[in-house]
């Protein structure tokens, strides 16, 4: 969402803080302590980043110390897994991406919590993802992508960075919706992927955009529901008339059951913090679509679309 609808959308949570707090609901306790911001990655991921900004920035806003704590491992599951079993006074928070609540619960017999497991707060950030190809590919655009797999079924080769990664749930729901088949070659991570397309070892790869967009290869589609402002000249494959737009985004969370006002209260800082300078040239740097942006109940809704998504890509994996 751009900055108009924040605004927006912070003058609405703004009033409603008001008229809650006139009877008699707002949290005027909270937080009384020190506030934990769980980050299930590493320090110095674009995620972790953005969720240093907002601690900042809760800190600053809400008068206690809002502290991030890394602790990644199991492709987010550990830090994720704490969340879930917390206390859920708004004491101990999650920013991270929602595949390790969406797509984790169905690939990892060892999880032992779900989406409803958490209590959405904002969604602070949306990761494209797009298909690159060696520089001198024929494959200019999707519909050549598209043309080129029908007519040798199972033989083009796509880079991947690990089976069941939102990339690779990409290409099984591209497939599908082009009734192609495809070779995937699973790789350690994006940039591997790239460096193999580059010299011509895999036909094309699907990457986060954030790792195609400083790879110079051509990109003949993107998967979003719209063109990304940072690379205007790309087109997306739904334009191109593949209904393609997998979810990968993230944001805020706690466990399920916090207080609805220690909710609102968080999410109403969360608006303001989102407009901040610091937090624009994090968005900025890390190529976010327009809509990157969703307070309470518009990232519930999205985890809800998600799920369900995940649930049918999954289903389609190749058993191992």
């Amino acid at each position: 969402m751009g900055n108009g609808a924040i605004c927006t959308a912070s003058l609405t949570i703004g009033l409603a803080t008001i008229i809650g707090a006139a009877a008699g609901a707002a949290p005027q306790g909270y937080p009384e302590r020190v506030v934990q911001i769980i980050a299930p990655a590493t320090a110095g991921s674009s995620a972790d980043i953005l969720g240093r900004v907002l601690a900042d920035g809760f800190s600053a806003r809400l008068g206690k110390p809002f502290i991030i704590v890394n602790k990644p491992g199991a492709n987010g599951v550990l830090g994720t897994a704490d969340v879930a079993r917390a206390n859920p006074d708004g004491y101990t928070l999650l920013h991270t991406a929602t595949y390790s609540i969406t797509v984790q619960p169905l690939t990892n017999k060892e999880v032992d919590y779900a989406a409803k497991s958490f209590t959405p707060i904002c969604q602070t950030f949306k990761n494209d993802q797009v298909v690159v190809v060696p520089p001198n590919s024929p494959l200019k655009t999707a519909h050549d992508l598209i043309a080129a797999a029908k007519k040798k079924p199972g033989a083009m080769t796509v880079g991947i960075p690990g089976t069941a990664t939102i990339p690779h749930l990409a290409m099984i729901q591209l497939a599908d919706e082009a009734k192609v088949q495809f070779n995937d070659v699973p790789f350690k991570g994006p940039a591997e992927e790239i460096q193999n397309v580059r010299a011509g070892q895999i036909d094309f790869a699907a990457v986060p955009l954030t790792a195609a967009a400083g790879s110079g290869l051509p990109m003949p589609g993107l998967f979003a529901e719209t063109r990304n402002p940072s690379l205007p000249n790309v087109p997306t494959f739904k334009e191109q008339g593949y209904d393609v737009a997998p979810l990968s985004f993230g944001g805020l969370l706690g466990p399920a059951g916090m207080p609805a006002d220690v909710t609102r209260k968080l999410e109403a800082a969360c608006i303001a913090i989102m407009q901040s300078e610091a937090a624009q040239r994090v968005v900025k740097n890390t190529l976010q679509p327009a809509d990157y942006f969703a307070d309470s109940a518009g990232f519930a809704k999205n985890i809800a679309k998600d799920v369900a998504e995940k649930i049918r890509l999954v289903a389609m994996l190749k058993p191992n």
